[in-house]
Protein backbone atom coordinates (compact mmCIF):
# COMPACT_ATOMS: atom_id res chain seq x y z
CA UNK A 1 0.00 0.00 0.00
CA UNK A 2 1.27 3.44 -0.87
CA UNK A 3 2.21 5.83 1.88
CA UNK A 4 -0.73 8.29 2.07
CA UNK A 5 1.54 11.13 3.21
CA UNK A 6 3.11 11.05 -0.26
CA UNK A 7 -0.04 12.66 -1.65
CA UNK A 8 -0.94 15.05 1.21
CA UNK A 9 0.23 18.61 0.60
CA UNK A 10 0.93 21.76 2.63
CA UNK A 11 -0.25 20.67 6.10
CA UNK A 12 1.34 23.64 7.88
CA UNK A 13 -0.35 26.20 5.62
CA UNK A 14 -3.81 25.26 6.92
CA UNK A 15 -3.17 26.22 10.53
CA UNK A 16 -5.59 28.86 11.78
CA UNK A 17 -8.30 28.26 9.17
CA UNK A 18 -11.70 27.19 10.50
CA UNK A 19 -12.75 23.63 9.69
CA UNK A 20 -16.34 23.32 8.34
CA UNK A 21 -18.86 21.45 10.45
CA UNK A 22 -20.14 19.50 7.45
CA UNK A 23 -18.60 18.21 4.23
CA UNK A 24 -19.17 20.07 0.95
CA UNK A 25 -22.41 19.39 -0.91
CA UNK A 26 -20.63 18.62 -4.21
CA UNK A 27 -23.40 19.55 -6.66
CA UNK A 28 -23.88 23.18 -5.62
CA UNK A 29 -21.32 24.96 -3.48
CA UNK A 30 -19.10 27.96 -2.89
CA UNK A 31 -15.59 26.66 -2.10
CA UNK A 32 -14.77 26.69 1.60
CA UNK A 33 -11.67 28.84 2.42
CA UNK A 34 -9.71 25.64 3.17
CA UNK A 35 -10.54 24.14 -0.23
CA UNK A 36 -9.97 27.45 -1.99
CA UNK A 37 -6.54 27.79 -0.35
CA UNK A 38 -5.67 24.25 -1.46
CA UNK A 39 -6.94 24.87 -5.01
CA UNK A 40 -4.85 28.04 -5.34
CA UNK A 41 -1.70 26.19 -4.32
CA UNK A 42 -2.51 23.38 -6.75
CA UNK A 43 -2.96 25.96 -9.52
CA UNK A 44 0.51 27.34 -8.76
CA UNK A 45 1.90 23.81 -8.99
CA UNK A 46 0.18 23.19 -12.34
CA UNK A 47 1.45 26.50 -13.69
CA UNK A 48 5.05 25.83 -12.68
CA UNK A 49 5.36 22.40 -14.31
CA UNK A 50 5.62 21.18 -17.89
CA UNK A 51 3.02 18.44 -18.20
CA UNK A 52 3.62 17.62 -21.89
CA UNK A 53 -0.07 18.40 -22.27
CA UNK A 54 -1.61 21.21 -24.30
CA UNK A 55 -4.17 22.92 -22.08
CA UNK A 56 -4.83 25.46 -24.84
CA UNK A 57 -3.36 28.37 -22.85
CA UNK A 58 -0.21 28.80 -24.91
CA UNK A 59 -0.43 29.50 -28.63
CA UNK A 60 2.96 27.82 -29.16
CA UNK A 61 1.94 24.50 -27.56
CA UNK A 62 1.69 21.47 -29.79
CA UNK A 63 -0.97 18.79 -29.86
CA UNK A 64 -4.71 18.80 -29.37
CA UNK A 65 -6.04 21.47 -27.01
CA UNK A 66 -7.65 19.78 -24.01
CA UNK A 67 -8.68 21.73 -20.94
CA UNK A 68 -9.11 19.62 -17.83
CA UNK A 69 -10.99 19.50 -14.54
CA UNK A 70 -8.84 19.32 -11.40
CA UNK A 71 -9.95 18.76 -7.84
CA UNK A 72 -8.70 19.18 -4.28
CA UNK A 73 -9.91 17.39 -1.17
CA UNK A 74 -8.91 18.79 2.22
CA UNK A 75 -8.45 15.86 4.61
CA UNK A 76 -7.68 15.21 8.24
CA UNK A 77 -5.55 12.27 9.43
CA UNK A 78 -5.93 10.36 12.71
CA UNK A 79 -3.52 12.77 14.42
CA UNK A 80 -5.82 15.68 13.56
CA UNK A 81 -3.43 17.13 10.98
CA UNK A 82 -4.88 18.82 7.91
CA UNK A 83 -3.65 18.50 4.35
CA UNK A 84 -5.07 18.17 0.87
CA UNK A 85 -5.16 15.64 -1.91
CA UNK A 86 -5.13 16.56 -5.61
CA UNK A 87 -6.60 14.79 -8.62
CA UNK A 88 -7.42 15.33 -12.29
CA UNK A 89 -10.29 13.93 -14.31
CA UNK A 90 -9.46 11.27 -16.88
CA UNK A 91 -5.84 11.10 -17.99
CA UNK A 92 -3.19 13.82 -18.01
CA UNK A 93 -0.53 13.74 -20.73
CA UNK A 94 -1.88 10.29 -21.66
CA UNK A 95 -1.04 8.90 -18.22
CA UNK A 96 -2.99 7.98 -15.10
CA UNK A 97 -0.06 8.62 -12.76
CA UNK A 98 1.70 11.85 -11.81
CA UNK A 99 3.67 12.37 -8.65
CA UNK A 100 1.52 15.17 -7.17
CA UNK A 101 -1.85 13.47 -7.75
CA UNK A 102 -3.70 10.51 -6.25
CA UNK A 103 -3.86 7.42 -8.47
CA UNK A 104 -7.06 6.33 -10.24
CA UNK A 105 -9.57 4.05 -8.52
CA UNK A 106 -8.63 1.41 -11.06
CA UNK A 107 -5.66 1.72 -13.40
CA UNK A 108 -6.66 0.26 -16.71
CA UNK A 109 -3.28 1.22 -18.19
CA UNK A 110 -1.16 -0.99 -15.90
CA UNK A 111 1.23 -3.11 -17.95
CA UNK A 112 -0.18 -6.59 -18.50
CA UNK A 113 -3.68 -5.59 -17.34
CA UNK A 114 -6.76 -7.29 -18.79
CA UNK A 115 -7.78 -3.95 -20.27
CA UNK A 116 -4.60 -3.51 -22.29
CA UNK A 117 -4.67 -7.11 -23.50
CA UNK A 118 -8.35 -6.75 -24.36
CA UNK A 119 -7.64 -3.46 -26.12
CA UNK A 120 -4.85 -5.14 -28.10
CA UNK A 121 -7.29 -7.83 -29.23
CA UNK A 122 -9.81 -5.19 -30.32
CA UNK A 123 -7.06 -3.21 -32.06
CA UNK A 124 -6.11 -6.38 -33.97
CA UNK A 125 -9.74 -6.71 -35.12
CA UNK A 126 -9.73 -3.03 -36.10
CA UNK A 127 -6.59 -3.61 -38.16
CA UNK A 128 -8.21 -6.60 -39.89
CA UNK A 129 -11.36 -4.56 -40.61
CA UNK A 130 -9.27 -1.71 -41.97
CA UNK A 131 -7.28 -4.06 -44.22
CA UNK A 132 -10.48 -5.65 -45.52
CA UNK A 133 -12.05 -2.25 -46.22
CA UNK A 134 -8.95 -1.33 -48.25
CA UNK A 135 -8.75 -4.68 -50.12
CA UNK A 136 -8.34 -3.83 -53.82
CA UNK A 137 -10.51 -6.71 -55.06
CA UNK A 138 -13.30 -5.71 -52.65
CA UNK A 139 -13.03 -2.06 -53.66
CA UNK A 140 -13.01 -2.93 -57.38
CA UNK A 141 -16.08 -5.15 -57.02
CA UNK A 142 -17.94 -2.45 -55.10
CA UNK A 143 -17.05 0.15 -57.75
CA UNK A 144 -18.11 -2.23 -60.49
CA UNK A 145 -21.40 -2.91 -58.69
CA UNK A 146 -22.13 0.79 -58.24
CA UNK A 147 -21.30 1.57 -61.88
CA UNK A 148 -23.44 -1.32 -63.15
CA UNK A 149 -26.34 -0.31 -60.89
CA UNK A 150 -26.24 3.26 -62.21
CA UNK A 151 -25.99 2.01 -65.83
CA UNK A 152 -28.95 -0.35 -65.40
CA UNK A 153 -31.02 2.32 -63.64
CA UNK A 154 -30.36 4.64 -66.57
CA UNK A 155 -31.37 1.95 -69.09
CA UNK A 156 -34.59 1.25 -67.18
CA UNK A 157 -35.36 4.97 -66.91
CA UNK A 158 -34.86 5.38 -70.68
CA UNK A 159 -37.17 2.43 -71.41
CA UNK A 160 -39.83 3.80 -69.04
CA UNK A 161 -39.61 7.20 -70.80
CA UNK A 162 -39.99 5.44 -74.18
CA UNK A 163 -43.04 3.63 -72.78
CA UNK A 164 -44.51 6.89 -71.49
CA UNK A 165 -44.18 8.53 -74.95
CA UNK A 166 -45.63 5.45 -76.68
CA UNK A 167 -48.59 5.45 -74.27
CA UNK A 168 -49.26 9.12 -75.01
CA UNK A 169 -49.13 8.42 -78.76
CA UNK A 170 -51.55 5.52 -78.37
CA UNK A 171 -53.95 7.75 -76.50
CA UNK A 172 -53.91 10.29 -79.35
CA UNK A 173 -54.42 7.56 -81.99
CA UNK A 174 -57.33 6.13 -80.00
CA UNK A 175 -59.00 9.54 -79.73
CA UNK A 176 -58.57 10.22 -83.46
CA UNK A 177 -59.69 6.69 -84.38
CA UNK A 178 -62.81 6.94 -82.24
CA UNK A 179 -63.80 10.08 -84.16
CA UNK A 180 -62.86 9.11 -87.76
CA UNK A 181 -62.48 5.31 -88.24
CA UNK A 182 -65.18 2.80 -89.00
CA UNK A 183 -65.84 0.18 -86.29
CA UNK A 184 -63.86 -2.67 -87.88
CA UNK A 185 -60.75 -0.52 -88.44
CA UNK A 186 -61.06 0.95 -84.90
CA UNK A 187 -61.12 -2.56 -83.43
CA UNK A 188 -58.01 -3.49 -85.43
CA UNK A 189 -56.24 -0.32 -84.19
CA UNK A 190 -57.25 -1.00 -80.58
CA UNK A 191 -55.90 -4.57 -80.76
CA UNK A 192 -52.63 -3.31 -82.27
CA UNK A 193 -52.22 -0.76 -79.49
CA UNK A 194 -53.04 -3.37 -76.84
CA UNK A 195 -50.41 -5.70 -78.30
CA UNK A 196 -47.91 -2.83 -78.26
CA UNK A 197 -48.67 -2.11 -74.58
CA UNK A 198 -48.26 -5.79 -73.66
CA UNK A 199 -45.00 -5.97 -75.63
CA UNK A 200 -43.59 -2.98 -73.73
CA UNK A 201 -44.60 -4.47 -70.36
CA UNK A 202 -43.03 -7.79 -71.32
CA UNK A 203 -39.86 -6.02 -72.43
CA UNK A 204 -39.71 -4.05 -69.14
CA UNK A 205 -40.14 -7.23 -67.08
CA UNK A 206 -37.43 -8.96 -69.11
CA UNK A 207 -35.05 -5.98 -68.71
CA UNK A 208 -35.69 -5.82 -64.96
CA UNK A 209 -35.05 -9.57 -64.59
CA UNK A 210 -31.85 -9.23 -66.62
CA UNK A 211 -30.72 -6.38 -64.42
CA UNK A 212 -31.46 -8.38 -61.25
CA UNK A 213 -29.48 -11.34 -62.63
CA UNK A 214 -26.47 -9.13 -63.44
CA UNK A 215 -26.51 -7.44 -60.02
CA UNK A 216 -27.03 -10.75 -58.22
CA UNK A 217 -24.00 -12.23 -59.97
CA UNK A 218 -21.84 -9.34 -58.75
CA UNK A 219 -23.38 -9.46 -55.25
CA UNK A 220 -22.37 -13.12 -54.95
CA UNK A 221 -18.75 -12.11 -55.56
CA UNK A 222 -18.97 -9.28 -53.00
CA UNK A 223 -20.81 -11.37 -50.37
CA UNK A 224 -17.75 -13.19 -48.89
CA UNK A 225 -16.07 -9.85 -48.22
CA UNK A 226 -19.22 -8.36 -46.64
CA UNK A 227 -19.86 -11.47 -44.57
CA UNK A 228 -16.32 -11.35 -43.22
CA UNK A 229 -16.64 -7.63 -42.50
CA UNK A 230 -19.96 -8.10 -40.66
CA UNK A 231 -18.47 -10.98 -38.66
CA UNK A 232 -15.48 -8.87 -37.60
CA UNK A 233 -17.68 -5.90 -36.69
CA UNK A 234 -19.97 -8.09 -34.57
CA UNK A 235 -16.94 -9.67 -32.92
CA UNK A 236 -15.53 -6.21 -32.14
CA UNK A 237 -18.88 -5.10 -30.72
CA UNK A 238 -19.09 -8.22 -28.53
CA UNK A 239 -15.49 -8.00 -27.30
CA UNK A 240 -15.83 -4.27 -26.59
CA UNK A 241 -18.98 -4.85 -24.57
CA UNK A 242 -17.34 -7.70 -22.63
CA UNK A 243 -14.28 -5.59 -21.92
CA UNK A 244 -16.43 -2.66 -20.81
CA UNK A 245 -18.41 -4.90 -18.45
CA UNK A 246 -15.23 -6.33 -16.94
CA UNK A 247 -13.82 -2.82 -16.60
CA UNK A 248 -16.95 -1.57 -14.82
CA UNK A 249 -16.77 -4.51 -12.40
CA UNK A 250 -13.18 -3.54 -11.56
CA UNK A 251 -14.17 -0.05 -10.43
CA UNK A 252 -15.00 -0.54 -6.73
CA UNK A 253 -15.73 2.59 -4.72
CA UNK A 254 -15.39 2.87 -0.96
CA UNK A 255 -17.37 5.00 1.48
CA UNK A 256 -16.49 5.99 5.03
CA UNK A 257 -18.01 2.78 6.41
CA UNK A 258 -15.64 0.73 4.23
CA UNK A 259 -18.48 -0.49 2.03
CA UNK A 260 -17.57 -1.24 -1.57
CA UNK A 261 -19.81 -0.75 -4.59
CA UNK A 262 -19.04 -1.54 -8.23
CA UNK A 263 -19.93 0.83 -11.05
CA UNK A 264 -22.43 -1.61 -12.55
CA UNK A 265 -24.34 -1.88 -9.26
CA UNK A 266 -24.22 1.89 -8.67
CA UNK A 267 -25.74 2.71 -12.07
CA UNK A 268 -28.22 -0.13 -12.54
CA UNK A 269 -31.02 1.85 -10.87
CA UNK A 270 -30.35 5.09 -12.76
CA UNK A 271 -31.98 6.31 -15.97
CA UNK A 272 -28.82 5.20 -17.84
CA UNK A 273 -29.03 1.62 -16.42
CA UNK A 274 -25.30 1.31 -17.10
CA UNK A 275 -22.32 3.60 -16.45
CA UNK A 276 -21.71 6.28 -19.10
CA UNK A 277 -18.24 6.52 -20.66
CA UNK A 278 -15.69 7.98 -18.25
CA UNK A 279 -17.73 7.23 -15.11
CA UNK A 280 -15.38 6.89 -12.13
CA UNK A 281 -12.60 8.85 -13.80
CA UNK A 282 -13.65 12.28 -12.47
CA UNK A 283 -11.58 14.01 -9.79
CA UNK A 284 -14.09 13.86 -6.91
CA UNK A 285 -14.54 10.04 -6.82
CA UNK A 286 -10.76 9.57 -7.12
CA UNK A 287 -10.13 11.88 -4.18
CA UNK A 288 -12.76 10.40 -1.87
CA UNK A 289 -11.78 6.81 -2.70
CA UNK A 290 -8.14 7.51 -1.87
CA UNK A 291 -9.11 9.23 1.39
CA UNK A 292 -11.31 6.34 2.53
CA UNK A 293 -8.65 3.80 1.46
CA UNK A 294 -6.10 5.48 3.77
CA UNK A 295 -8.29 6.37 6.75
CA UNK A 296 -8.31 10.07 5.98
CA UNK A 297 -11.36 12.12 6.92
CA UNK A 298 -12.75 14.29 4.06
CA UNK A 299 -13.17 17.91 5.18
CA UNK A 300 -13.87 20.05 2.08
CA UNK A 301 -13.95 19.58 -1.69
CA UNK A 302 -13.48 21.91 -4.68
CA UNK A 303 -13.08 21.31 -8.42
CA UNK A 304 -11.91 23.82 -11.02
CA UNK A 305 -11.35 23.98 -14.76
CA UNK A 306 -7.85 24.53 -16.13
CA UNK A 307 -7.27 25.52 -19.74
CA UNK A 308 -9.18 26.39 -22.87
CA UNK A 309 -12.92 25.65 -22.91
CA UNK A 310 -14.23 22.54 -24.65
CA UNK A 311 -16.12 23.05 -27.89
CA UNK A 312 -19.58 22.42 -26.43
CA UNK A 313 -19.74 23.19 -22.70
CA UNK A 314 -19.24 26.51 -20.95
CA UNK A 315 -15.99 26.30 -19.00
CA UNK A 316 -13.76 29.14 -17.78
CA UNK A 317 -10.09 28.89 -16.83
CA UNK A 318 -9.59 28.61 -13.02
CA UNK A 319 -13.33 28.77 -12.32
CA UNK A 320 -14.89 26.40 -9.78
CA UNK A 321 -17.54 23.92 -10.88
CA UNK A 322 -19.77 21.39 -9.10
CA UNK A 323 -19.54 17.65 -9.69
CA UNK A 324 -21.48 16.53 -12.77
CA UNK A 325 -24.91 14.97 -12.27
CA UNK A 326 -24.84 12.17 -14.85
CA UNK A 327 -21.50 10.55 -14.11
CA UNK A 328 -20.72 11.61 -10.54
CA UNK A 329 -23.99 11.88 -8.64
CA UNK A 330 -24.74 8.12 -8.50
CA UNK A 331 -21.14 7.38 -7.42
CA UNK A 332 -20.93 10.17 -4.85
CA UNK A 333 -24.33 9.24 -3.41
CA UNK A 334 -22.74 5.94 -2.39
CA UNK A 335 -19.43 7.45 -1.32
CA UNK A 336 -20.98 10.16 0.88
CA UNK A 337 -23.41 7.75 2.55
CA UNK A 338 -23.48 8.33 6.30
CA UNK A 339 -21.45 11.56 6.14
CA UNK A 340 -22.69 14.89 7.39
CA UNK A 341 -22.97 16.96 4.22
CA UNK A 342 -24.05 20.57 3.71
CA UNK A 343 -27.74 20.96 2.89
CA UNK A 344 -28.74 21.00 -0.76
CA UNK A 345 -29.62 24.68 -1.34
CA UNK A 346 -31.79 23.70 -4.28
CA UNK A 347 -34.29 22.13 -1.85
CA UNK A 348 -34.83 25.44 -0.09
CA UNK A 349 -37.39 27.88 -1.51
CA UNK A 350 -35.54 31.17 -2.05
CA UNK A 351 -38.69 32.85 -3.33
CA UNK A 352 -40.82 32.36 -0.23
CA UNK A 353 -40.75 36.06 0.71
CA UNK A 354 -40.76 37.40 -2.86
CA UNK A 355 -43.67 39.59 -3.97
CA UNK A 356 -45.29 39.39 -7.43
CA UNK A 357 -46.17 42.85 -8.78
CA UNK A 358 -49.05 43.28 -11.23
CA UNK A 359 -48.17 45.34 -14.32
CA UNK A 360 -51.50 45.07 -16.18
CA UNK A 361 -54.76 43.17 -15.81
CA UNK A 362 -58.11 42.84 -17.60
CA UNK A 363 -60.73 40.11 -17.96
CA UNK A 364 -58.51 38.04 -20.30
CA UNK A 365 -54.88 38.56 -19.35
CA UNK A 366 -52.68 39.29 -16.37
CA UNK A 367 -49.15 40.64 -16.77
CA UNK A 368 -46.83 40.38 -13.76
CA UNK A 369 -43.28 41.38 -12.93
CA UNK A 370 -41.82 38.13 -11.58
CA UNK A 371 -39.17 38.58 -8.88
CA UNK A 372 -35.88 36.71 -9.24
CA UNK A 373 -35.55 33.36 -7.38
CA UNK A 374 -39.25 32.52 -7.70
CA UNK A 375 -40.25 29.56 -9.87
CA UNK A 376 -42.61 30.14 -12.80
CA UNK A 377 -44.24 26.72 -12.31
CA UNK A 378 -43.97 24.19 -9.45
CA UNK A 379 -40.76 22.15 -9.36
CA UNK A 380 -40.05 18.62 -8.12
CA UNK A 381 -39.27 19.78 -4.59
CA UNK A 382 -40.81 23.27 -4.40
CA UNK A 383 -44.47 23.96 -5.19
CA UNK A 384 -44.42 27.72 -4.48
CA UNK A 385 -44.38 29.50 -7.86
CA UNK A 386 -46.07 32.15 -9.97
CA UNK A 387 -48.53 29.49 -11.17
CA UNK A 388 -49.32 28.30 -7.62
CA UNK A 389 -49.93 31.83 -6.35
CA UNK A 390 -52.03 32.92 -9.33
CA UNK A 391 -54.08 29.72 -9.18
CA UNK A 392 -54.78 30.45 -5.51
CA UNK A 393 -55.68 34.07 -6.29
CA UNK A 394 -58.00 33.11 -9.18
CA UNK A 395 -59.38 29.63 -8.36
CA UNK A 396 -62.08 29.96 -11.04
CA UNK A 397 -59.63 30.83 -13.84
CA UNK A 398 -59.75 28.36 -16.75
CA UNK A 399 -56.82 26.65 -18.43
CA UNK A 400 -53.11 26.30 -17.71
CA UNK A 401 -52.70 30.05 -16.94
CA UNK A 402 -49.03 30.41 -17.99
CA UNK A 403 -48.17 30.61 -21.68
CA UNK A 404 -44.41 30.94 -21.25
CA UNK A 405 -41.88 30.68 -18.43
CA UNK A 406 -38.86 32.45 -17.02
CA UNK A 407 -36.00 30.64 -15.25
CA UNK A 408 -36.34 30.76 -11.49
CA UNK A 409 -33.36 33.13 -11.24
CA UNK A 410 -34.62 35.45 -14.01
CA UNK A 411 -36.89 38.37 -13.14
CA UNK A 412 -39.26 40.31 -15.36
CA UNK A 413 -42.46 40.29 -17.39
CA UNK A 414 -44.56 37.13 -17.45
CA UNK A 415 -47.97 36.97 -19.14
CA UNK A 416 -50.85 34.86 -17.85
CA UNK A 417 -54.10 33.92 -19.62
CA UNK A 418 -57.20 33.94 -17.41
CA UNK A 419 -59.35 31.82 -19.73
CA UNK A 420 -58.94 29.07 -22.34
CA UNK A 421 -59.66 31.26 -25.38
CA UNK A 422 -57.06 33.84 -24.35
CA UNK A 423 -54.55 31.07 -23.61
CA UNK A 424 -55.02 29.45 -27.03
CA UNK A 425 -54.68 32.74 -28.92
CA UNK A 426 -51.61 33.86 -26.96
CA UNK A 427 -50.04 30.42 -27.27
CA UNK A 428 -50.35 30.62 -31.05
CA UNK A 429 -48.51 33.95 -31.02
CA UNK A 430 -45.62 32.37 -29.11
CA UNK A 431 -45.56 29.36 -31.44
CA UNK A 432 -45.53 31.61 -34.53
CA UNK A 433 -42.91 33.87 -32.85
CA UNK A 434 -44.94 37.01 -33.36
CA UNK A 435 -44.46 37.97 -29.70
CA UNK A 436 -41.66 40.51 -29.29
CA UNK A 437 -39.53 40.21 -26.15
CA UNK A 438 -36.38 41.90 -24.90
CA UNK A 439 -34.21 41.19 -21.90
CA UNK A 440 -31.63 43.22 -20.04
CA UNK A 441 -28.47 41.55 -18.74
CA UNK A 442 -25.37 42.67 -16.88
CA UNK A 443 -22.25 40.88 -18.12
CA UNK A 444 -19.05 40.37 -16.17
CA UNK A 445 -16.39 41.94 -18.38
CA UNK A 446 -16.00 44.59 -21.06
CA UNK A 447 -17.67 43.95 -24.41
CA UNK A 448 -15.84 45.80 -27.16
CA UNK A 449 -18.39 45.31 -29.95
CA UNK A 450 -21.61 47.32 -29.96
CA UNK A 451 -24.18 44.91 -31.44
CA UNK A 452 -24.55 41.63 -33.26
CA UNK A 453 -26.32 38.29 -33.53
CA UNK A 454 -25.36 34.98 -31.89
CA UNK A 455 -26.20 31.78 -33.77
CA UNK A 456 -25.22 28.76 -31.66
CA UNK A 457 -27.41 25.61 -31.80
CA UNK A 458 -28.10 24.11 -28.37
CA UNK A 459 -29.10 20.88 -26.70
CA UNK A 460 -29.44 19.48 -23.20
CA UNK A 461 -26.26 18.14 -21.58
CA UNK A 462 -27.76 14.77 -20.61
CA UNK A 463 -24.82 13.98 -18.31
CA UNK A 464 -25.09 17.26 -16.43
CA UNK A 465 -28.74 18.34 -16.22
CA UNK A 466 -30.07 21.03 -16.28
CA UNK A 467 -27.06 22.52 -18.06
CA UNK A 468 -27.30 23.08 -21.79
CA UNK A 469 -24.46 22.90 -24.31
CA UNK A 470 -23.67 24.04 -27.82
CA UNK A 471 -24.02 21.25 -30.38
CA UNK A 472 -23.48 22.00 -34.07
CA UNK A 473 -24.47 18.47 -35.16
CA UNK A 474 -27.58 17.65 -33.15
CA UNK A 475 -28.52 20.91 -31.43
CA UNK A 476 -31.66 22.90 -32.18
CA UNK A 477 -31.30 26.32 -33.79
CA UNK A 478 -30.78 29.07 -31.21
CA UNK A 479 -30.34 32.73 -32.21
CA UNK A 480 -30.10 35.92 -30.18
CA UNK A 481 -29.79 39.58 -31.21
CA UNK A 482 -27.81 41.77 -28.80
CA UNK A 483 -26.70 45.35 -28.40
CA UNK A 484 -24.74 47.25 -25.76
CA UNK A 485 -26.74 49.65 -23.57
CA UNK A 486 -24.03 50.79 -21.18
CA UNK A 487 -20.43 50.07 -20.24
CA UNK A 488 -19.49 50.19 -16.60
CA UNK A 489 -16.22 49.49 -14.81
CA UNK A 490 -15.57 45.81 -15.43
CA UNK A 491 -19.12 45.18 -16.66
CA UNK A 492 -21.35 45.64 -19.71
CA UNK A 493 -25.11 46.17 -19.67
CA UNK A 494 -26.77 44.78 -22.80
CA UNK A 495 -30.17 44.23 -24.40
CA UNK A 496 -30.94 40.72 -25.60
CA UNK A 497 -33.66 39.85 -28.11
CA UNK A 498 -34.19 36.09 -28.46
CA UNK A 499 -35.27 34.98 -31.94
CA UNK A 500 -35.75 31.41 -30.69
CA UNK A 501 -36.65 30.29 -27.17
CA UNK A 502 -34.33 27.49 -26.07
CA UNK A 503 -33.79 26.62 -22.41
CA UNK A 504 -30.99 28.81 -20.93
CA UNK A 505 -30.43 30.30 -24.41
CA UNK A 506 -29.46 33.79 -23.25
CA UNK A 507 -27.25 32.50 -20.45
CA UNK A 508 -25.33 30.11 -22.72
CA UNK A 509 -25.07 32.58 -25.61
CA UNK A 510 -23.52 35.15 -23.28
CA UNK A 511 -21.13 32.80 -21.47
CA UNK A 512 -19.99 30.46 -24.26
CA UNK A 513 -16.58 31.08 -25.83
CA UNK A 514 -18.17 31.15 -29.31
CA UNK A 515 -20.85 33.59 -28.11
CA UNK A 516 -20.09 36.78 -26.18
CA UNK A 517 -17.67 34.87 -23.91
CA UNK A 518 -18.85 36.96 -20.94
CA UNK A 519 -21.16 35.29 -18.39
CA UNK A 520 -24.14 37.10 -16.93
CA UNK A 521 -23.41 38.33 -13.42
CA UNK A 522 -24.67 35.86 -10.83
CA UNK A 523 -25.12 32.97 -13.29
CA UNK A 524 -24.64 29.96 -10.99
CA UNK A 525 -24.65 27.50 -13.91
CA UNK A 526 -22.43 29.16 -16.51
CA UNK A 527 -20.63 31.81 -14.47
CA UNK A 528 -20.16 32.66 -10.79
CA UNK A 529 -22.67 32.96 -7.97
CA UNK A 530 -23.59 36.50 -6.86
CA UNK A 531 -26.47 38.04 -4.91
CA UNK A 532 -28.77 37.31 -7.88
CA UNK A 533 -28.83 36.54 -11.60
CA UNK A 534 -28.67 39.87 -13.40
CA UNK A 535 -31.07 38.91 -16.19
CA UNK A 536 -34.46 40.59 -16.53
CA UNK A 537 -37.33 40.24 -19.04
CA UNK A 538 -37.77 43.94 -19.81
CA UNK A 539 -40.38 44.31 -22.54
CA UNK A 540 -43.17 42.31 -24.15
CA UNK A 541 -45.39 43.07 -27.13
CA UNK A 542 -48.44 40.96 -27.96
CA UNK A 543 -51.69 41.11 -29.87
CA UNK A 544 -54.51 41.27 -27.32
CA UNK A 545 -56.49 37.99 -27.58
CA UNK A 546 -59.86 39.77 -27.52
CA UNK A 547 -59.35 43.22 -29.13
CA UNK A 548 -56.52 42.11 -31.47
CA UNK A 549 -54.82 45.41 -30.65
CA UNK A 550 -51.01 45.46 -30.42
CA UNK A 551 -50.07 46.23 -26.82
CA UNK A 552 -46.61 46.91 -25.43
CA UNK A 553 -45.46 46.46 -21.83
CA UNK A 554 -42.20 47.41 -20.17
CA UNK A 555 -40.68 46.88 -16.71
CA UNK A 556 -37.14 48.16 -16.26
CA UNK A 557 -34.78 46.17 -14.00
CA UNK A 558 -33.33 47.59 -10.80
CA UNK A 559 -29.73 47.05 -11.94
Amino acid sequence: MQNPSKFIHFKSHLAGLTVPEKFTFPFYYTPHPLAKHAAEELQQHIESNDWKHNFGLNANSEGLEIGKMFGVLVVENKAGELGYLAAFSGKLANSNHHEYFVPPVFDMLTEGSFFLSGEQKINAINAEISALERNSTFLDLQSEYLALKQKLQKEEAELREEMRIAKANRKKKRQIGQQSLPENELQTLMKSMADESIAYKTKLAKVKKGHIDQLTALESKIAPFKDKLNFLQEQRKHDSAQLQQKLFKSYMFLNQAGEKAALLDIFKHTAFKKPPAGAGECAAPKLLHYAFSHQLKPVALAEFWWGAPPGTEVRKHKQYYPACIGKCKPILSHMLKGMEVDDNPLLTNPGIDKVIHTVYEDEDILLVNKPHELLSVPGKEIYDSVYARIRKRYPEAEGPLLIHRLDMSTSGLLIIAKNLIAHKKLQQQFIKRTVKKTYTALLIGYLKETEGIIDLPMTLDVLDRPRQKVDFENGKSARTIWKVLERRKGMTRIELTPITGRTHQLRVHCAHSKGLNLPIKGDDLYGKVADRLYLHATSLEIEHPRTKEKIFFEAQPDF
